[in-house]
């Protein structure tokens, strides 16, 4: 098993950041990777069990299930379902923690799964820096909080 952490301060308040994060289907909107997404069984993006299905940028289609929502802890977690990629059992969790003395925000993404031996470390290269930090980066353009 694999895991990847990657973590970042985002200049900006958790409420402000969660509100964007929260959406499980809104990620089309801010990740480049991510060209368009919908909420399977017209089912509420919010809703535990919800399975979102989208497609990248390159024309490969995903799909993931949220799997824990809580606004109280500023967090969720969801897994795969179907990837083109050699990512079995991926597990993810993101969570916000305020930085109460500057009222920023401590964002933590992290993943487990497990690939093929000779798929590790360029699984772990796309999940830390073109998912996870480009998700990062992504959001610190979307907030207008570069520089």
């Amino acid at each position: 098993m694999v895991k990847v952490i990657r973590s970042t301060i985002l200049p900006a308040p958790v409420e402000a950041v969660w509100d964007i994060l929260r959406d499980f289907n809104g990620h089309d909107q801010w990740h480049p990777i991510v060209a368009s997404s919908q909420i399977e069984r017209r089912l509420d993006a919010d809703r535990v069990g919800c399975v979102r299905k989208f497609k990248l940028q390159d024309g490969a289609e995903l799909r993931e299930q949220l799997l824990a929502l809580s606004d109280m802890d500023l967090a969720y977690s969801y897994c795969l379902l179907e990837t083109p990629v050699p990512l079995f059992n991926y597990v993810s969790h993101v969570r916000l923690i305020p930085v109460t003395d500057v009222d920023h925000t401590f964002w933590q993404w992290e993943g487990q799964f497990d690939t093929p031996p000779d798929q590790r470390e360029a699984m772990i290269k796309m999940v830390s820096e073109e998912i996870y930090e480009t998700g990062f980066d992504a959001i610190r353009t979307n907030m207008g909080l570069e520089g």
